[in-house]
């Protein structure tokens, strides 16, 4: 049985010290927990090492400055730090969540004088969703709920309050048996799914939303360089989601899912073929280089 992340073996880098993983606890009054004040990353860690971690950590500075916040340590103490907690948890391939939030010092809307607190957490990863699923393509239903428009949310950032409406997506999505869910922008276009970023395939051709609301992932930029290296063809455009019917292929990309091929998308069907899979282990091969 898989332990609960609330109780498992090993250490958290908090506020500039290790702490044993029961003892890295915060207050119940503290702003994030009550109006979702953090920011955060995923990073994943291949043979001992992090993929993309300068990216990651620049996102994560980002991130807070965006959402009025200043992290008490420097890009490079971040990335000791994020090194660091791999050999003090014996990881070789895991998951690193660095995350930022504002402490209980005020309770209230406004947080101007509440602490910044930082942590790192890492835990071995496994596959994000079933590896036999994952090879012939998951399923995803169609959300009803929206990404919002850009002047309405800070859509730039990994800002733990923007997640909601992910979580009631694959809430919904999971009850009904499928994998995950794909949600479309406030005008009714594709946008992503709840954690990752989407790509169509038609004619050789790679097709992918803009995107203008929602975050343009690492992992995302990543696979277009390399899908760029084979000479295809990289169309960032509006899709409809009757467009769908149009495409062969469909696969996600993101931290968590790598390159995951997408089988179902409500009532549209693809079949993962030779671009997806050319890509799938492209993107091995680099992460694992």
């Amino acid at each position: 049985m898989v332990a609960n992340f609330d109780d498992r073996d090993g250490f958290i880098w908090f506020n500039g010290k290790y702490v044993d993983w029961s003892d890295a606890k915060l207050h119940v009054l503290s702003h994030a927990l009550h109006y979702g004040s953090s920011v955060f990353e995923g990073e994943r860690v291949y043979n001992k090492k992090i993929f993309k971690l300068e990216e990651h950590t620049e996102r994560l500075l980002y991130s807070a400055s965006r959402m009025d916040m200043v992290i008490p340590y420097s890009k490079n103490e971040i990335n000791d730090a994020c090194n660091s907690i791999i050999h003090k948890n014996s990881i070789v391939d895991g998951y690193v969540r660095p995350i930022a939030w504002r402490g209980a010092e005020m309770m209230g809307v406004s947080a101007q004088s509440t602490k910044i607190n930082f942590a790192i957490a890492i835990w071995e990863w496994p596959s994000y969703f079933d590896p036999e699923e994952r090879l012939k393509g998951i399923r995803l239903e169609i959300s009803r709920w929206k990404r919002p428009s850009p002047e309405t949310i800070p859509c730039d950032t990994k800002a733990a309050g923007l997640y909601m409406i992910c979580t009631l997506s694959k809430h919904e999505a999971e009850r009904k048996g499928y994998a995950d869910s794909l949600m479309l922008d406030y005008q009714g276009n594709v946008s992503e799914a709840t954690g990752a970023n989407i790509f169509f395939i038609k004619d050789n051709e790679i097709h992918t939303p803009t995107p203008d609301c929602f975050l343009d992932g690492i992992t995302r930029r990543t696979v277009i360089s390399l899908a760029e290296k084979r000479g295809l063809a990289i169309i960032e455009r509006k899709i409809s989601p009757e467009e769908m019917s149009d495409f062969t292929e469909c696969f996600l990309t993101g931290t968590a899912v790598e390159v995951t091929p997408v089988s179902e998308i409500g009532e549209y069907n693809f079949q993962p073929g030779t671009i997806t899979k050319d890509l799938m282990n492209d993107y091995l091969d680099l992460v694992k280089s």
